[in-house]
């Protein structure tokens, strides 16, 4: 079965059915993401190598934007997730990789740090922000500790790991990224969500204070994060956003061109 075949059957069964939960009344979209995991689109983007789908940005780009038709938590975390997939599966160790193409594994993004949680609308607003982190890691022995705040997470509490950007550990300049997994002490999540995602996507503010991980979590060098940032954050989050705006401005003019198709007769074929 082709991964846009899988899409349109859990878009209808599953995301669709549940799209009223995320949006009226707040409810992470948990059924969505576990059949998009079993229908192997969390594992779209990783590697064969590791039992993934293989493909890219482009396809990535048009799950986004087709599960935005219908459900725009599910899209926002699809999003975050294929982000955080783009930086895992070239730097994190096989067993995450295994565990997010067997569609166990849901990802997430921890770089914002808008001060006092201010709203951050674009990536290029983003940018400064995400490229200069004031959380702090320190090392002891094999082991890290994680200090900071970190604002606009998708999922924030619903995944399974983030990728946390932090100072250096010894580098001069540049920012190292982790791999932070959700249920590790003293990561803690706010009852509430603070942040202004889409209702159901569960956009907080995380706290690490401190969160202890091994030194192996680092992703990529020690003040290499800068250049992941760069040329892998990012260029995902731009162009998944931008499949996002587009799609919504297409459903915009079929909603007043004349009646709405279904979604997924709307699919590439």
């Amino acid at each position: 079965m082709s991964y846009r075949t899988a899409l349109s059957e859990v878009l209808t069964s599953v995301v669709e059915p549940s799209a009223r939960a995320a949006g009226i009344e707040g409810r992470f979209p948990r059924e969505a993401v576990t059949a998009l995991g079993r229908a192997g689109l969390l594992g779209l983007t990783v590697s064969t190598e590791f039992g993934g789908g293989g493909r890219g940005l482009p396809e990535a780009a048009e799950v986004v934007a087709r599960t935005a038709r219908v459900c725009p938590a599910t899209a926002a975390v699809l999003q975050s997730h294929y982000t955080a997939v783009a930086v895992i599966d070239s730097y994190g160790s096989p067993w995450v990789c295994g565990e997010i193409a067997a569609g166990r594994h849901l990802g997430s993004l921890a770089l914002a740090e808008a001060e006092d949680g201010a709203d951050v609308k674009d990536v290029e607003g983003a940018r400064a922000q995400l490229l200069m982190p004031r959380a702090i890691a320190a090392r002891s022995s094999g082991v890290v500790a994680l200090r900071g705040r970190k604002h606009q997470v998708v999922a924030a509490g619903e995944a399974d790991s983030y990728v946390w950007s932090s100072r250096p550990l010894v580098a001069p300049d540049g920012l190292s990224l982790w791999v932070v997994p959700a249920h590790a002490p003293d990561l803690f999540v706010p009852a509430r969500p603070s942040g202004t995602g889409p209702h159901g996507s569960a956009t907080s503010t995380v706290f690490a204070d401190p969160v202890l991980v091994p030194a192996d979590a680092m992703l990529g060098r020690d003040g290499g994060g800068l250049d992941i940032v760069l040329r892998t954050v990012l260029p995902w989050l731009r162009e998944l956003r931008a499949a996002v705006g587009a799609e919504t401005l297409r459903a915009s003019a079929v909603s007043i061109g004349g009646a709405r198709r279904p979604a997924d007769s709307l699919a590439p074929s």
